[in-house]
């Protein structure tokens, strides 16, 4: 099953360097048979896109995170696919939640998904306020709106230590 981890530079840091991605409490996100029956229409792409976006968001929560430790921290989403076998559903956590196994090897991994520098301010803008967007604070809503505006560039598993190098 294709999965979608949230992550952060530091978590793509650690994957680089241990050959390993450790999802945070082995949650991932995919097309699962209730994301499937929560969508009207939609063919497999962009359900997929779906579950990529809901990691996105899942991403900020982990980089606000970050930030109160070290508010220097490079605010920059990153969602990682991979193709694993052995994930537990857990629509009861939301449409699209699944629960790895243990950690993802690099060779299993498909791709990396990476804010560019231009994301950075929407994103930290984001990841401060994305508790009261998902309690429907209009405002708030507005912020996170202009982080998920940023598309994800997609860059392939062996090139992570040079995208890593230019950060």
């Amino acid at each position: 099953m294709r999965v979608y981890v949230p992550a952060t530079v530091a978590m793509l840091r650690t994957l680089n360097s241990d050959g390993e991605l450790a999802a945070i409490s082995n949650t991932a996100f995919a097309l699962t048979p209730a994301l499937r029956e929560s969508y009207a229409t939609g063919g497999d792409e962009e359900l997929e896109y779906a579950a990529m976006l809901d990691a996105a968001k899942a991403s900020l929560r982990l980089l606000g995170t970050e930030a109160a430790a070290d508010p220097e921290v490079l605010m920059r989403r990153a969602v990682v696919s991979a193709d694993v076998d052995d994930v537990l559903l857990r629509s009861d956590l939301d449409y699209a939640v699944v629960k790895l196994a243990g950690p993802v090897p690099l060779a299993a991994i498909a791709a990396i998904h990476l804010d560019t520098a231009e994301a950075e301010t929407a994103v930290r803008a984001a990841a401060a306020v994305i508790d009261e967007a998902d309690l429907g604070d209009p405002d708030a809503e507005f912020v996170l709106g202009d982080a998920e505006d940023h598309e994800l560039a997609w860059y392939a598993p062996q090139e992570l230590p040079f995208v890593l190098e230019l950060l």
